[in-house]
């Protein structure tokens, strides 16, 4: 059947299984993801703060994902995919195989998110021909105090020379792909904003600004910014929770699992730690996984009492009003 068919009518069976299991309450599963996020690595060069891999919070193995299981992964769900994102925890780029990776997605629209330490010239101009469709790059700051007091460790000089060396690879191989630069607003870098635009626009750049999520229950004071708009947290009586009102449904557990670095099946990108492992691709197929046991009575847990799943507690999927 044509790929495209194949593709639209899976869309269909997950549309329709997300909207009866919202209304009746309980799981049904027809389709297969619309999008899947594959952890290439768990690994990073940074130790920000609040990033469960970069804090030191992750107590799960760290590794990088092998080419037979992406290979396996891809083969089995590349007919019903429309997006990838090659990345969850870690930095991807610091994978040896990343290219090949890249390579092997030439057929879904790939998104890729990276620090920007690793833009030479030369990984710029593979990236500019590679097919990807959104690069993101994380510029949390428009100088380096304020850049690496959030991205500790990181260079600042390095990863806008690197953004300036993609941007150039774009134009140069007028490439589709597009550069966004994610801007994680906090109380040291709001006040930039307006300059992290300028160099946005210098750059050929979208940039996307995006609330910040707080991991450790001490460090709220730390990082939320002034402006309200720009928190995805509310203070009650000394108190912070999310602005969501929890409602008892998440499209993320019909269209957009997680593949970690060794193979396990997470429900969404919200489980950083891996605590809620659905199955494993070293084991099982992926539809056995996701059709399996594991998965509906999850599934059903979030139907019938969303807020209290710990992953969903510090989830944007409802929240509005907030970047």
């Amino acid at each position: 059947m044509n790929s495209y068919l194949v593709r639209q009518r899976n869309a269909i069976a997950a549309g329709y299984s997300y909207m009866v299991s919202s209304v009746a309450g309980r799981p049904v599963t027809k389709g297969m993801p619309l999008a899947i996020g594959a952890e290439l690595t768990n690994h990073c060069n940074l130790r920000c703060p609040e990033c469960s891999a970069g804090s030191g919070m992750m107590t799960r193995p760290k590794g990088f994902m092998s080419s037979a299981l992406f290979d396996k992964l891809i083969s089995e769900l590349e007919p019903y995919l429309y997006n990838i994102n090659l990345y969850f925890q870690g930095e991807p780029m610091l994978h040896a195989g990343f290219f090949h990776f890249l390579e092997r997605c030439v057929n879904l629209n790939t998104v890729v998110s990276t620090n920007g330490h690793f833009l030479s010239e030369d990984n710029a101009g593979k990236l500019a021909i590679s097919g990807l469709k959104q690069l993101v790059i994380s510029l949390d700051g428009m100088d380096q105090q304020t850049y690496s007091s959030y991205r500790v460790n990181g260079d600042f000089e390095e990863v806008t020379r690197g953004i300036r060396n993609v941007s150039e690879a774009v134009k140069r191989n007028s490439s589709p792909m597009k550069i966004i630069l994610q801007f994680l607003v906090n109380m040291n870098n709001e006040h930039q904003i307006a300059e992290a635009r300028i160099f946005a626009h210098e750059v050929n750049a979208i940039l996307k600004l995006k609330s910040m999520q707080i991991i450790n229950k001490n460090d709220f004071v730390k990082w939320l910014p002034s402006q309200k708009r720009f928190s995805r947290y509310d203070n009650k009586c000394n108190s912070y929770t999310l602005k969501n009102s929890y409602p008892d449904r998440c499209a993320r557990l019909w269209f957009n699992p997680v593949i970690t670095w060794d193979g396990k099946i997470l429900p969404c990108c919200f489980d950083k730690n891996a605590d809620h492992v659905m199955g494993d691709l070293n084991e099982d197929t992926f539809r056995g996984i996701w059709t399996g046991p594991k998965y509906r009575i999850f599934r059903k847990s979030v139907l019938s009492g969303r807020r209290m799943n710990d992953i969903c507690r510090n989830c944007t999927s409802g929240l509005r009003s907030v970047i």
